[in-house]
C-alpha cells in the first residue's frame, strides 16, 4: 500500500485480512516457542512464589513456602497452552502495533500521526513498565502474603495453579492500565480538558483515593506492602501533574 493511494473498501478489507494472518503467524511462531521451552517459560512465571525470588532477597524478607497444584486433568496442559500463547503476544506485541499504525497512518493527516506515534507509543511503554512493576513487586508481595494467610492453624494452604495464573494474568493487565495514567493525563491536557492547578488543588483526594485502590488490589494488612504498592502509584500521578502542567504551557 503505497502513500497517498487511493483503495476501494475491499481492497481495505484485503490489506487488513493480509496484516491479521501476518499477526496470527508471527503470535503463533513466538507461542510455539515458548511452548517448547517449557521449564524456562516456568521458571520465569512460578518464580514469584518461591522465597528465593529477587524481589524477596532485596527486601531480605523471611523465608516462606507456597505448594501449588492441580486439580483438572487437563489444566496443566491447557495452562501450558495459554501461557504459551500469551507470551507469543507479549513478544509479538511491537510487530503487532506498527501493523495497526502501518494500516490506519494513510487515513492520518501529518499532525494526527505526530500525536498517534505519541500516544500509541507512550501507552505501549507505559503498560510494559506496569506488567514489569507488578511483575517483579506487587504480584510477590501479593502472592507472599495472601499464599500463606490463613484464619486458622487447623486450615492449611494448597493454592491451585489455576488460581495462581489466573491472579498474575489480571493483576498484570490492571497494573498495564494503571500505569497509563501520565498517557491518558497528557491526551486530556492536550484537548485542554485537564488543568495541572486542578491536579495540585486536589493532590489530597487522590492520595486518599490512592491508597484506597493499593489496598483493593493488595489487600494485605500490612503497612510496609501498602506503601509499596501506593508508592509507584503516587508517582504516576505527581508524574502526571508535571507532563499536564508542561502542557499547557506549550499550548499557551
Amino acid at each position: 500500500m503505497s502513500e497517498g493511494q487511493e483503495l476501494t473498501f475491499w481492497e481495505h478489507l484485503d490489506v487488513l485480512r493480509a496484516y491479521l494472518i501476518r499477526i496470527i503467524v508471527v503470535v503463533a511462531l513466538f507461542g510455539a516457542i515458548a511452548f517448547c521451552f517449557k521449564e524456562q517459560l516456568f521458571d520465569i512465571v512460578l518464580a514469584p512464589a518461591s522465597s528465593n525470588f529477587i524481589s524477596y532477597r532485596l527486601l531480605h524478607a523471611a523465608p516462606f513456602k507456597i505448594h501449588l497444584v492441580n486439580i483438572g486433568l487437563t489444566e496443566q496442559f491447557m495452562i501450558h497452552m495459554k501461557t504459551a500463547f500469551s507470551f507469543g503476544i507479549l513478544v509479538a506485541s511491537p510487530y503487532i502495533i506498527y501493523l495497526l499504525y502501518k494500516f490506519i497512518s494513510p487515513a492520518l493527516y501529518q499532525r494526527e500521526k505526530h500525536y498517534a506515534v505519541r500516544i500509541v507509543g507512550g501507552a505501549y511503554v507505559m503498560f510494559m513498565v506496569g506488567v514489569l512493576v507488578n511483575y517483579f513487586l506487587i504480584f510477590p508481595l501479593t502472592v507472599r502474603f495472601l499464599g500463606n494467610y490463613q484464619v486458622s492453624e487447623a486450615v492449611g494452604n494448597m493454592l491451585s495453579l489455576q488460581s495462581y495464573m489466573d491472579t498474575l494474568l489480571l493483576m498484570s493487565i490492571l497494573f498495564g492500565v494503571v500505569f497509563e495514567i501520565p498517557v491518558i493525563s497528557w491526551l486530556l491536557a492536550v484537548f485542554g480538558l485537564l488543568k495541572a492547578e486542578w491536579m495540585q488543588r486536589y493532590r489530597r483526594h487522590a492520595f486518599v483515593a490512592v491508597i484506597i485502590i493499593a489496598a483493593a488490589i493488595t489487600p494485605t494488612g500490612d503497612a510496609f506492602t501498602l506503601a509499596i504498592v501506593s508508592l509507584p502509584i503516587w508517582l504516576l500521578y505527581e508524574t502526571s501533574i508535571w507532563i499536564v502542567k508542561t502542557t499547557n504551557i506549550q499550548k499557551h
